[in-house]
């Protein structure tokens, strides 16, 4: 698997990217996953959320992504009683937000790593603590700071039997 496009948290007065799919739990737990085109080899989940730290609650505030139907995907797709923000309720875990220049890449899903992380402890949709972890120092070396993906391939869509002339 290709290294993969993180999620967007705004956080702190900043947005970020996460190496943590919290939505992927509500799929998990019975919630009803579109069907979502996946084209690309660095996003084989198909979306990317947008999420927000606010008041230590995490909140799903965005969504993109397209179906294999053409439609594009947004929050209502999922949510459809709540377009503009989701509590994540569902979510339990540990949200690893990458900093600092990169030590290592490994090309395959998250794995690559960051001089710190940042980890955010969510129990039930809350913030419970954070605290940082360190995983080395760069040096002088040359290298991209936080996570970030620079290349991806893409693929297009198959059309269907109906669609073919």
């Amino acid at each position: 698997m290709t290294a993969q496009i993180g999620e967007a948290l705004h956080y702190n007065g900043r947005t970020t990217a996460m190496c943590t799919e919290p939505l992927s739990d509500y799929f998990s737990l019975g919630g009803v996953r579109p069907d979502f085109a996946r084209n690309c080899t660095a996003l084989w989940r198909g979306y990317v959320g947008k999420w927000e730290l606010r008041d230590d609650r995490l909140y799903l505030v965005g969504l993109s992504g397209t179906l294999n139907n053409g439609v594009e995907a947004n929050l209502a797709t999922i949510f459809s009683d709540y377009p503009n923000r989701v509590f994540a309720h569902w979510y339990s875990g540990t949200l690893r937000i990458p900093e600092g220049k990169r030590l290592d890449y490994v090309h395959m899903g998250y794995g690559s790593r960051y001089e710190k992380d940042l980890l955010v402890h969510i129990e039930k949709g809350v913030m419970t603590g954070t605290n940082v972890r360190c995983n080395g120092k760069a040096g002088d070396r040359e290298g991209p700071e936080g996570y970030g993906v620079g290349a991806m391939t893409t693929f297009p869509l198959e059309k269907k039997e109906e669609e073919v002339e």
